[in-house]
């Protein structure tokens, strides 16, 4: 287990109006960002942080539930606590204008250009879990921004006319709507899958670009409560409108600027 460098630790300051297991967190994080703990390390044990500190075991422990959840150290049951390394696996990602700043909807418009009753064929039944031949919904949509077409929007849902799912989705007019447009009915997580495509014909007819004209593909699978899958579709949006950019660390889980 490695020690502090410096050995004028800082303590807990008893006159601060500060929360002790607050003070704890503070003073660990500094220690690691100044490079007194190496990613890997591991903190010292529970009982050296509480002499070190003189508090209590449930300050120590609260401290450390909040380090783990800001991604600062992780936890090993029986071994102890450790400081995280930069992990290009668990890397956060969001899709951004080309100025940088998140994709905004104030503007955009929002056009469903299909809405019909179908069945699933092989693929569909198999993103959604269902037999070949099932009922399903296909909702198609154009995304503009004054009249300058920016993403392709094509989802398919169980068909199931109990469901406030398919009326809620059929009314979503706006880009905020369509980007959070699941949420609230009854879903409990989503799984998603970004790659690089070329337009197809279609893609390209209707953003108006030509055909293998690069683009990002968002592809989104939403899960109900019981981990059923209700909604899968995908995103075909404009690659000179819109970019993937990603953060490492702890921010990156925090959605922190």
């Amino acid at each position: 287990m490695r020690q502090p460098k410096n050995k004028n630790q800082l303590h807990i300051d008893r006159d601060s109006d500060e929360p002790a297991y607050a003070q704890v967190v503070r003073i660990l994080t500094e220690e690691i960002a100044g490079g007194q703990y190496h990613p890997g390390d591991q903190l010292p044990s529970q009982s050296q942080l509480r002499a070190r500190f003189d508090v209590s075991g449930m300050t120590i422990r609260r401290a450390m539930t909040i380090m783990a959840d800001h991604g600062t150290v992780s936890t090993s049951p029986g071994k102890g606590v450790f400081v995280r390394r930069l992990d290009m696996r668990e890397a956060a990602f969001k899709l951004t204008e080309p100025h940088g700043d998140p994709v905004s909807g104030s503007q955009r418009q929002v056009d469903l250009l299909q809405a019909t009753i179908g069945t699933a064929d092989e693929r569909v039944a198999r993103k959604l879990a269902v037999a070949c031949g099932s009922k399903v919904i296909y909702l198609c949509r154009l995304v503009q921004d004054a009249n300058d077409p920016l993403m392709y929007h094509r989802v398919y849902l169980i068909y199931d006319p109990r469901r406030p799912i398919v009326e809620a989705e059929v009314q979503i007019t706006s880009l905020e709507g369509l980007f959070s447009g699941l949420d609230g009915q009854g879903l409990r997580r989503g799984d998603l899958r970004m790659e690089a495509v070329g337009l197809n014909q279609e893609e390209a007819a209707v953003l108006q670009q030509p055909e293998g004209t690069p683009a990002l593909c968002l592809e989104h699978i939403f899960y109900d409560f019981e981990n059923r899958p209700v909604a899968w579709g995908w995103f075909i949006c404009r690659a000179d409108r819109y970019h993937l950019v990603g953060r490492l660390g702890p921010e990156a889980a925090l959605g922190q600027e």
